[in-house]
């Protein structure tokens, strides 16, 4: 049985893809397991809120 020369370059292309997604994986990991700096800045926010004291207007009639 006679051999297929040309599976060279089929292979060549196989392991251009195979690095591909070996590079994709290894930016993902980073990000997952490193934080990749997208860890969200603590803010202290003080909200002090004072309002002036509303009463009720008075009835007509002195009641």
């Amino acid at each position: 049985m006679a051999e297929n020369s040309s599976s060279g370059g089929s292979n060549a292309g196989l392991a251009f893809i195979v690095g591909g997604v070996v590079v994709v994986l290894a930016i993902v990991a980073y990000f997952v397991f490193a934080g990749g700096g997208m860890t969200p800045k603590t803010q202290d926010v003080n909200v002090d809120v004072n309002l002036p004291k509303v009463e009720a207007p008075s009835l007509p009639g002195g009641n």
